[in-house]
């Protein structure tokens, strides 16, 4: 089959440290820390009392009023981003076939506010008192349905759940679509606001987020010895991908270039990763042969890095073992350490920021890697960003249920 070439011509974000992509870019650049107190509900009762939230930001200044109560945040999060990427494309709708114009589009957890709340009003008033509005606000397709809705999108349309590699299989599946011709344009990404009482709850009782609520600033530091724990994050990315001649066609403007991805199941543990960090090796291995490249072409890695024990450790050894003795020349870092973790939006707004190095010759730091780990001896960027040609890259997803994903861009060359 003669592939198509795709290109990413349209980005939007909404992070916990920049409400857009520009302000969302000069965070990373500058390290800035995403970490604050939770402030959407009262932590009294809770182990874990901090998360990377969303900042500043009002619904009522982007959707309808009536629209947005019948909608979860997640799907707020999601039209914004969206309505972001597909004007920085500058698409002229009334010249495209909307039939060819598809939308796939994840989140790890869904709508668990208007889970909790409706739950809520089961318990105190009885069946009656459940909103009729309850399941299409909380089924975690609907943000890609509401997309394609808005902008009258009717090509391919649904979503990807699988945990936090959600939206990079997302973004992983638009560019299959259009390299193999079932699309000219796949708006791709995640959402997640999930940071609620019982999911932060839930994520407590399974130790797996940060409890330092004392240095709450410190506590996501990825291949830190001492780290012990994600902290959670919220928000949502969203890339416009595009077949290479439509876009040169309507003279739009090209980002970067996908070449490759990679998938792989650990098929080992609900939440463990496999040992030696065998899934993501294969994950990795699998996306620098459909991009049809030598590990050693690799400048940089946006490592899932979440600031887990077995996460960091286990990554750094599927690096080792991928690259050789490249890995230690290769640039890495975790942009978690920054936005905490995103969960489903985590892989898009991680592509956005691989894509943002490969364009302006950055490498985001990781920060608070004030203390590595002795088993993690890789070049972590920390603390500062550096300067650096990248003409290829990688951004590492991987999730509860071992499913892991890996995407490859590359500086756009005609």
């Amino acid at each position: 089959m003669n592939k198509k070439r795709v290109v990413i011509t349209g980005l939007g974000a909404l992070t916990p440290i920049g409400n857009n992509v520009e302000e969302f870019w000069n965070g990373l650049i500058n390290g800035k820390n995403g970490a604050g107190l939770i402030t959407k509900f009262d932590t009294k009762d809770h182990t874990t009392k901090f998360a990377c939230e969303v900042k500043n930001f009002n619904v009522d200044e982007y959707l309808d009023k009536k629209e947005a109560r019948r909608m979860d945040p997640f799907t707020h999060y999601a039209l914004v981003t969206a309505e972001e990427a597909i004007k920085d494309a500058a698409f002229e709708f009334e010249k495209e076939d909307l039939e060819r114009f598809g939308v796939i589009y994840g989140s790890g957890i869904g709508g668990m506010l208007t889970f909790e709340e409706q739950h809520t009003a089961l318990l105190n008033g009885g069946p009656r008192r459940v909103s009729p509005f309850f399941i299409p606000m909380m089924i975690s397709d609907i943000a890609a349905g509401q997309i394609s809705i808005r902008y009258a999108l009717k090509g391919i349309n649904y979503a990807v759940t699988s945990a936090c590699a959600t939206s990079t299989h997302a973004i992983a599946d638009g560019f299959v679509m259009i390299q193999t011709g079932r699309a000219d344009v796949m708006i791709c990404g995640g959402t997640e606001a999930s940071i609620t009482p019982i999911s932060v709850a839930g994520f407590n009782s399974a130790r797996a987020i940060s409890t330092w609520n004392d240095r709450y600033s410190e506590a996501s530091r990825p291949f830190d010895k001492d780290r012990n724990g994600f902290v959670m994050g919220e928000g949502s990315g969203t890339l416009v991908l595009e077949e290479l001649e439509h876009a040169k066609n309507r003279g739009a403007k090209i980002y970067a270039e996908i070449i490759g991805m990679g998938a792989s199941a650990d098929a080992y543990h609900v939440t463990a990763p496999a040992p030696e960090g065998e899934g993501a090796f294969r994950s990795m291995r699998e996306a620098l042969r459909d991009g049809g490249i030598n590990p050693e072409d690799v400048d940089y890695i946006n490592a899932h890095g979440t600031s887990t024990q077995l996460n960091d450790l286990n990554e750094t050894k599927a690096i080792k073992k991928l690259f050789a003795e490249h890995a230690y020349k290769v640039s890495i870092s975790s942009t978690k350490s920054m936005t905490g973790h995103l969960l489903g939006a985590a892989g898009a707004i991680e592509a956005i920021a691989t894509t943002l190095a490969i364009t302006n010759g950055i490498v985001p730091p990781t920060i608070n890697l004030e203390n590595p780990d002795d088993e993690c001896d890789l070049n972590y960027t920390p603390k500062v960003a550096v300067k650096k040609e990248i003409n290829y890259a990688i951004s590492n997803s991987f999730g509860f249920g071992g499913h892991n994903a890996t995407l490859l861009i590359k500086k756009f060359i005609e």
